[in-house]
């Protein structure tokens, strides 16, 4: 097998943040030499990486590697990057590591063919087919061997799409892996995470991700896809122009987009997703397993807290802890941790999480340096804004409790007794949109936003609770049971749990700067918690029933988890709604393949929402003993 080391010159000055300087030389590239190599794999293929070393050679290093579909670039010598390691913090750096930043097989300048979200095969015997774990073995061996001056200590890191490698490559762990930071890391691309939620798909991001993501070019490459242009600034008005899925490979991808392609072609939960499901697979797992996620996360939501059960499950005897926080998606190093949109936090988690616990789980681990005393679950909470920790997660010491939809709007803890129901009409020429915002870009800030701009449309259900007397906390999923009824044979429903805050809330700072500055805090409906279920799927995301017009149907399901307080004077609301555009598509609301529907399928349909002691329609979450 081959593999090259190309070492790169100390000549070139470069500025920190890009990396072509005449006068400025960055931390990095002061304190680090960059080196490209090529690893080779068990069955021939070769992976690059970017490996930065320690200048100072009087000591040995920990490896912290990090494994990217988004590129392990500058490639050229004497070019450094913006930063490396967690966040990009200095405080990486100046502690001391080898990073390693490396292009996954079929990506970039890495060989072998790109397989999203690769499956797991078990056990890294000779014969077994490649796979994440494999790779990741084959690449720390050659590490340990050929880059001088390591302790023989590897760690993994990662957010996102990167959090998954650091999750699948600790599956029949590398013995010399002793801890992995799988930070907002995909779990499942069809249940929860990213492109589906409850098998309706995320229209928005999956439009404009794949365009840009998928290779064109025959890799090794250092190409990169332009941006597709919209044209336009609203991205409502463009997906609603766009018509049905199926008019995007027509119009745009013209089938040069082959994730797009797979994603039109598997519409349930068939072996293509199910084998792409990397929660059930974490086992055999001996590094200590640390999970970062935030619970304002739009994109990941499920995989972080499924990965951190599975683990959990089938590994007893590891550290295996759980960090969750007030964050959007990779916020933890992406801001201070200080707010979201207009609702305040009142601390930097973000700070916190930085001085107190990435760094020290990584020196602890793979230095044995310092001490570290992390609960099973560490959790910073919105509404009362402060940390919590915890022996399990969901907290044990929490006891559900269930909000039924009730009379006249009213959201209580009593069942209803009478048969009742509260009915709207979804039309998908006129579907409610997500945010009040004319934006192209799906934004972190909805996650929090205020719900004025929907609670007066007629197909939007509202219930509010009285006026609370007393703080209540929640904390893990909360749980949707509804009993519809439709005149169609398939729809969305979609349930917000919303913090409705009193007339006479203060601002919490100037209005100029808020991000919303016409939403003032009087009065805010917060979303806590918002999520789409496709009622097709209700009873299996395998095998899709239709809705029998006229008859009653349940419809149950988990939202993502929250950690929120709703403070005395402050009311819990729920919306109930059969739309969420464009980030989730629009639902024909007839009983058809969704990204080969016609735009004859799409039809207003009649949305029945029943509520009594027999058709209990309700939300139930965790409150934490008080």
């Amino acid at each position: 097998m081959k593999y090259f080391i190309r070492l790169s010159s100390f000549v070139l000055a470069v500025l920190f943040g890009t990396g072509c300087g005449q006068n400025e030389t960055s931390y990095l590239e002061a304190n680090y030499t960059k080196m490209e190599v090529s690893i080779p794999m068990r069955d021939g293929a070769n992976l690059f990486a970017t490996v930065y070393v320690p200048r100072d050679t009087t000591q040995t290093y920990p490896f912290l590697i990090k494994r990217t579909p988004y590129s392990s670039g500058p490639y050229e010598a004497g070019v450094y990057p913006n930063d490396v390691g967690p966040g990009g913090s200095p405080r990486f750096l100046e502690e001391g590591y080898i990073f390693v930043n490396q292009d996954v097989r079929g990506r970039f300048m890495s060989e072998g063919s790109f397989l999203n979200m690769t499956p797991n095969y078990p056990g890294n015997e000779p014969g077994t087919p490649v796979d994440e774990s494999s790779d990741t073995f084959d690449t720390v061996e050659w590490l340990l061997a050929n880059i001088k001056h390591n302790n023989g200590k590897v760690g993994l890191w990662g957010i996102s799409y990167p959090g998954f490698y650091a999750a699948a490559s600790i599956v029949d762990t590398h013995p010399a892996i002793k801890a992995s930071s799988p930070q907002a890391p995909i779990g499942d691309w069809f249940v929860g995470d990213d492109f589906h939620h409850n098998g309706a798909f995320n229209l928005q991001d999956g439009f404009r991700f794949f365009y840009n993501f998928d290779h064109v070019e025959n890799t090794p490459t250092t190409a990169r896809r332009e941006p597709i242009d919209f044209g336009s600034d609203d991205a409502y008005q463009f997906f609603l122009d766009l018509g049905p899925l199926k008019n995007a490979n027509e119009r745009y991808y013209h089938n040069t987009i082959p994730t797009w392609d797979s994603l039109m072609q598997h519409g349930t939960y068939d072996s293509y997703w199910q084998s792409r499901n990397i929660i059930p697979h974490m086992k055999n797992v001996t590094a200590s397993v640390m999970t970062v996620a935030g619970l304002y996360d739009a994109e990941d939501p499920h995989g972080p807290i499924g990965i951190y059960h599975s683990t959990e499950a089938n590994n007893p005897g590891i550290n295996n802890t759980l960090v969750l926080g007030p964050w959007f998606h990779g916020g933890w190093v992406r801001s201070t941790g200080a707010f979201l949109g207009n609702v305040s936090f009142e601390t930097e988690a973000s700070t916190y999480y930085q001085e107190n616990i990435d760094l020290s789980f990584f020196n602890y681990y793979l230095k044995d340096k310092g001490t570290l005393d992390l609960p099973e679950v560490m959790a910073y909470g919105s509404g009362n804004n402060k940390w919590f920790e915890f022996s399990a997660w969901p907290p044990t010491e929490s006891t559900p409790l269930s909000f039924y939809l009730g009379d006249d709007g009213r959201l209580s803890t009593e069942v209803p007794q009478a048969d009742a129901s509260d009915m709207y009409v979804s039309d998908p020429a006129n579907p409610v949109p997500y945010t009040g915002e004319k934006t192209l870009r799906r934004t972190r800030e909805f996650m929090v936003e205020d719900q004025r701009f929907v609670t007066g449309r007629e197909d939007v259900l509202v219930y509010r609770s009285d006026v609370l007397t007393e703080d209540f906390t929640f904390a893990g999923p909360v749980s949707v049971e509804l009993f519809v009824e439709s005149t169609g044979t398939d729809a969305d429903f979609v349930v917000k749990v919303i913090d409705e805050y009193p007339e006479d809330a203060p601002e919490w700072q100037e209005s100029a700067e808020k991000y919303l500055p016409d939403a003032p805090m009087a009065g805010y409906q917060m979303m806590v918690r918002g999520e789409v279920f496709r009622a097709k799927f209700r009873n299996s995301f395998e095998f899709p029933e239709p809705l029998v017009p006229g008859e009653v149907a349940r419809v149950a399901y988990d939202t993502p988890d929250i950690l929120h307080t709703f403070k005395a004077g402050h009311r819990i609301m729920v919306h109930v709604q059969s739309s969420y555009f464009p980030y989730i598509d629009r639902n024909p609301q007839t009983f058809v393949d969704i990204y080969n529907a016609d735009e004859s399928d799409f039809q207003a349909a009649t949305q029945t929402i029943h509520r009594s002691a027999q058709y209990p329609s309700r939300i139930t979450m965790r409150m934490l003993d008080q």
